[in-house]
């Protein structure tokens, strides 16, 4: 086995021994229970680990990952995710995180070619396209990217609101918030991006009003 690998297990075991030390029978503990409250639905970058950045430990946290953090109707990887999050789970929050300057949403943004994740990255360019007005009165390169993983973010909130699972968990009266929030890699923050919906009815007022932050943001307007 290579060094690297050797070292990967040698911080696992140091892990470990922490874990245990600081609450004796924790891992026992997880073999009997996982009762997260959240879903993360977020991006594979290595540069955003999720429990870290929200300070919750194994089995308090329930995670998605994938390229953009796409939330696509056809995506059966990702529905069953949250199927079995709301409905097994029960978990109360899922959170769709984006992150500044995504290699993947840049991508998108810029018509880069990258191989067999264009066609996954088609779903960007669709958000980009439908926001292409918004975007193009960025000047600033950097801005324009961090504007369009805001509306990234804003338009997946909206898919996962739409989906059957959470519709029919909303209809049976069962607790289901789903926020959009972005992390900042320069700063180390989370922030909400206001689109917040408990109920179908709020999902509209909620995305509009994530859309009119995005404009005050980047354009300044009112």
């Amino acid at each position: 086995m290579s060094d690297a690998l050797d070292n990967l297990f040698a911080n696992n075991q140091k892990w470990a021994a922490k874990m245990e030390a600081r609450e004796p029978g924790f891992f026992t503990k997880l073999l009997s229970q996982q009762e997260p409250q959240y879903l993360w639905i977020g991006c594979s970058d290595s540069r955003v680990p999720a429990n870290d950045l929200v300070g919750l430990l194994p089995g308090e946290l329930f995670v998605h990952r994938n390229v953009a953090n796409l939330v696509v109707h056809s995506d059966l990887n990702a529905l069953s995710v949250v199927q079995y999050a709301v409905d097994v789970l029960r978990v109360t929050h899922i959170i769709v995180v984006g992150h500044s300057q995504c290699g993947g949403v840049r991508s998108a943004l810029n018509g880069r070619r990258a191989g067999l994740v264009d066609n996954w990255l088609r779903h960007v360019q669709d958000v980009r396209d439908a926001h292409l007005g918004l975007l193009q009165r960025i000047d600033d390169p950097a801005r324009r990217l961090d504007a369009l993983v805001e509306l990234n973010v804003l338009e997946q909130a909206r898919n996962l609101c739409h989906t059957t699972i959470v519709k029919d968990a909303w209809e049976r009266g069962q607790t289901v918030v789903v926020h959009g929030w972005v992390y900042g890699l320069h700063t180390g923050l989370l922030e909400d991006l206001r689109i917040t919906a408990n109920a179908l009815d709020e999902v509209m007022p909620a995305y509009q009003q994530g859309l009119a932050r995005v404009a005050r943001r980047y354009l300044g307007e009112p």
